[in-house]
């Protein structure tokens, strides 16, 4: 794989062989995203589960303090009273047949799905669609309720949902490289302590085997995962 100058630029800055406390993550991912446009911060944690096993499947959400500091599109399915109640909250698209029609046709221009328990039979079409893009509403994620308004305020001030992959591994965004330093540790320090506290019952050995830190473009840096486990 070829990388960029710019990515091998932030390299030489980086040592690999370093597991850096989060400060000094954090100071050194701003110091190598180097990029014109606000690029996304993201971790990455590997963990010592089998998410073959239904019971050891790490999935949460958690509400980041400063946000993503992206604007997050909310699309709400339902039907009657609860349309108001969306719209009164945010919601940027509202609607039943219409929409689910729409999402049919290709329409995607969303981030965020939630849907009243009384339409889902009509939603459960759609999950080819938003399945595999992960965004099929989930009562375990909070975006199948009754309680659309709250739901639609909770995405739209920095509700992420996150489930682990086949390998093992969380992705998930924390911020942009513009957020102060202390809002990329406090994001930071709230999701890791999420994290920990979904830890498995069944999961045997060592539960957070790596995190690591990276901006859109630039390199990895790992990080001293004793310390933020012990900080949060």
């Amino acid at each position: 794989m070829k990388h960029s100058k710019r990515y091998l630029e932030g390299l030489k800055k980086v040592d690999r062989r370093i597991n850096y406390p989060l400060e000094d993550a954090v100071q050194k991912l701003k110091e190598v995203a180097t990029a014109k446009f606000d690029e996304s911060v993201e971790v990455s944690v590997r963990l010592g589960v089998d998410p073959r096993k239904a019971d050891q499947m790490v999935r949460g959400t958690v509400i980041l303090p400063h946000g993503t500091g992206k604007k997050v599109r909310v699309l709400v399915l339902t039907k009657g009273a609860k349309e108001k109640e969306a719209q009164d909250a945010g919601a940027d698209y509202v609607g039943s047949d219409d929409l689910i029609a729409k999402i049919q046709g290709g329409w995607l221009d969303f981030d965020v799905v939630i849907a009243t328990p009384d339409i889902m039979g009509q939603v459960g079409k759609l999950g080819k669609i938003l399945g595999t893009r992960g965004l099929m509403p989930n009562p375990k994620t909070g975006t199948v309720t009754q309680e659309v308004g709250q739901a639609v305020k909770e995405a739209k001030a920095g509700k992420i949902s996150f489930r682990v992959d086949k390998y093992g591994i969380i992705n998930v965004a924390v911020g942009k490289k513009s957020f102060a330093p202390e809002q990329l540790k406090e994001n930071i320090q709230t999701f890791m302590e999420m994290i920990n506290r979904l830890k498995p019952t069944t999961a045997k050995g060592v539960y957070i085997k790596s995190v690591t830190l990276s901006s859109t473009m630039g390199p990895g840096i790992r990080l001293d995962k004793g310390a933020i486990v012990e900080a949060v």
